[in-house]
This record gives C-alpha cells, sequence and structure tokens, in this order.
C-alpha cells in the first residue's frame, strides 16, 4: 500500500469518470495568505484529452483570431475562498498577457444570476465565453443562447451532463473520483489502514461530491477493509460548516481517528473543532483533504494535516488556448483532463510555495 507521495500522478482520467465532474470550493472566513496563481508549479498540465469531438462547423462558430476577439469569463461564486480567487485571477492574467478584452461576471452562487450574466456577457459581444459553471444543469437558456449566436463555450472546474458540442465546446478540469482515490491512499498511509474515519462532503446535489465520495469510499473498501467509514455528513465546502459538522461528529464518536474533507476549507474548520475538543490535529484525528490551497499546505508543515490532493484552479493557460485553437479551426476533445500534484509531510515545506 506504500505510495510516493513526493512524486506528482497524472490523473489521466477515462470519460466515465469525468461524465459528472464538478470543481470544488464554498465559501471561506477569509482570504488566503497568498493569493494565487504564482509559485513554481502554478501552470496546469494536460494529462489526458478524451471524449468526443467538436469543430468550429459542427458547433456553428465562425473562426477568427483570438487576439482581435472580446472574451467573458463567468464565475460561478464570489471570490471569497482560495480557489475562487485564483481561478479569477488566472483568467484575468492570461488576458492580460495576451493582450485581449476580457469581461467578467459574478454570479455569487446565484444559478439565476449565472445565467443573466451569461446573457449579458452575449449582449456585450463577446465572441467566446469561458464559464465555471455553478452547477451541472440548469444554465441551458443561457448556454442556448450563446450557441444559437456562434459563441463557443469552454466550462472549466465543473463539467456539464449534456450539450457537448451543442452548447458548449470542451471542459477542463481535475477527474475527481481520481482525487477520492488518491485521498484514501494518503490516508491509508498515515494511519497504517486502520481506525475509523468520518467523511466531510462537500454540497449536496454538486457531482463533485459525488465523485469524490466515490472515489474515496471505493478505495477505502477495496484496499484498506480496517479503515471504517462511521460516518459521512455535509460541510458544504465552508469552514465555518466544516467545523460545526466535525464538532458533532467528535461528540457521536469519540473514538474517531480521521477524517476525509472533500476540500480545504472544511479541513481547516475541522481543525479547530478538534482542537477545541481537546485533542490534537495530525495524531489524534488525522486529516486529509483535497483543494491544495497554502494554507491548508501550510498545516502540513506545521503538523496539524496529514495530507492535501492538489485541484488546480489556475486554468487561464489552458482556456484562452483551447479558445485559440477552435476560433482557429482545430478540433477540441471533450475533456481536457489536468494532472494535479499532492502534498504530505515529505514535500509540504518544499512546495509549501506552489500551492494557491
Amino acid at each position: 500500500m506504500t505510495i510516493n507521495l513526493r512524486t506528482r500522478f497524472v490523473a489521466a482520467g477515462a470519460v466515465l469518470a469525468l461524465a459528472g465532474t464538478l470543481g470544488a470550493c464554498g465559501k471561506s472566513e477569509e482570504a488566503p495568505s497568498a493569493a494565487s496563481g504564482g509559485g513554481k508549479a502554478a501552470a496546469q498540465e494536460v494529462a489526458d484529452r478524451n471524449g468526443g469531438d467538436c469543430t468550429p462547423d459542427a458547433y456553428g462558430a465562425k473562426e477568427m483570431d483570438l487576439s482581435g476577439a472580446t472574451v467573458g469569463f463567468s464565475q460561478s461564486e464570489k471570490e471569497a475562498n482560495p480557489f475562487r480567487i485564483a481561478e479569477t485571477e488566472s483568467m484575468k492574467a492570461e488576458a492580460k498577457k495576451r493582450g485581449i478584452t476580457l469581461e467578467t461576471t459574478n454570479a455569487n452562487s446565484q444559478l439565476p444570476k449565472q445565467i443573466a450574466d451569461i446573457k449579458t456577457l452575449l449582449t456585450k459581444g463577446v465572441d467566446v465565453l469561458i464559464v465555471a459553471p455553478l452547477n451541472s444543469s440548469g444554465l441551458e437558456p443561457a448556454l442556448d443562447a450563446a450557441a444559437k449566436k456562434g459563441v463557443p463555450v469552454i466550462t472549466v472546474d465543473r463539467k456539464l451532463e449534456t450539450g457537448f458540442c451543442k452548447n458548449w465546446v470542451s471542459f477542463i478540469g481535475s477527474d475527481f473520483v481520481e482525487q477520492g482515490h488518491r485521498a484514501a491512499k494518503i490516508l491509508a498511509e498515515s494511519t497504517g489502514g486502520k481506525g475509523k474515519v468520518a467523511i466531510l462532503l462537500g454540497a449536496s446535489g454538486n457531482n463533485v461530491t459525488t465523485d469524490r465520495t466515490k472515489g474515496f469510499v471505493d478505495e477505502i473498501e477495496a484496499s484498506s477493509p480496517d479503515l471504517e467509514i462511521v460516518a459521512q455528513q455535509t460541510g458544504e465546502f465552508a469552514r465555518d460548516k466544516g467545523q460545526q459538522v466535525t464538532e458533532q461528529l467528535l461528540q457521536s464518536n469519540p473514538d474517531l481517528t480521521a477524517i476525509y474533507a472533500e476540500n480545504d476549507e472544511m479541513a481547516l474548520g475541522a481543525l479547530t473543532a478538534i482542537q477545541d475538543a481537546g485533542k490534537e490535529p495530525g495524531k489524534d484525528v488525522q486529516v486529509v483533504s483535497v483543494d491544495g490551497t497554502r494554507n491548508a499546505v501550510q498545516e502540513i508543515v506545521n503538523g496539524r494535516m496529514n495530507g492535501v490532493v492538489e485541484s488546480n484552479p489556475r486554468f487561464g493557460p489552458l482556456a484562452f488556448q483551447a479558445a485559440e485553437d477552435f476560433l482557429s479551426g482545430k478540433t477540441l476533445k471533450e475533456n481536457i483532463v489536468i494532472s494535479d500534484s499532492q502534498y504530505d509531510e515529505s514535500n509540504a515545506k518544499a512546495d509549501v510555495g506552489s500551492a494557491y
């Protein structure tokens, strides 16, 4: 069961694993200590391209030079957590680097607002849209409007359930099932494969929650049967909720020895709850999460967390390159799967600068 946590794992997911992929992130009670996009491992790398093909002709888009285009970016959630901050800053930085006009909006976690935002961007005359969907469904009125105008839509972070090459042309994101697998492997190694673990689930109805849960549970059941999953409860991807839920879990499961949090914000909330309960996080109760925020990786350095699987939010370069390729007449694959790194005590101190 030993794994080399220093090695960056390439998550080359299959199409089925990606079919319901979503991106993770939720509310945060504080801004990150360092914002976003810097660090030696800042850039995303492509692990795989798979799924169907989409061409400008099939979609109904006209070819043009991206350098003369206006790009619209529809953000789904308020930039109040490290993931969303890094994601938006990555878009702005890439647009500035290329000298391209970028129009941005933020839906503040409201689906009707994101629909309206996208329609507003279309009214402003954007030539291509990059969308971080709030949900995997429900944006059809806006996306159909984009398709009717021949405006290509590239989705990042969360994948839409339907409409490939009809109202969106490509998805760029992680394999979240694989992230769950990797989190389980880290926890199995750090616990010796024994103990009682609780899962802090992400927001209900969010496919990232489903995928990260499936990956984790499947891996635990397959390779670590002595790690008993005793509770699963949503922390809604939020730090305050993660703390509250962990407090309840520790009261109902006083012999709890590990927590898997489906994002870093919930994990950071869990650390406070564990400490307030008179236990030592990272030792009495081990904690593993997914995201790769600098605050979480620093807690590994501090000895209070045991591992973090990265979910890289720096989509700007790949998204703009995909837009350039498509507008120049090239074919895009349905899924552009990115590779994600991971952190544990062996590399966290050296690599904390690459976290966001």
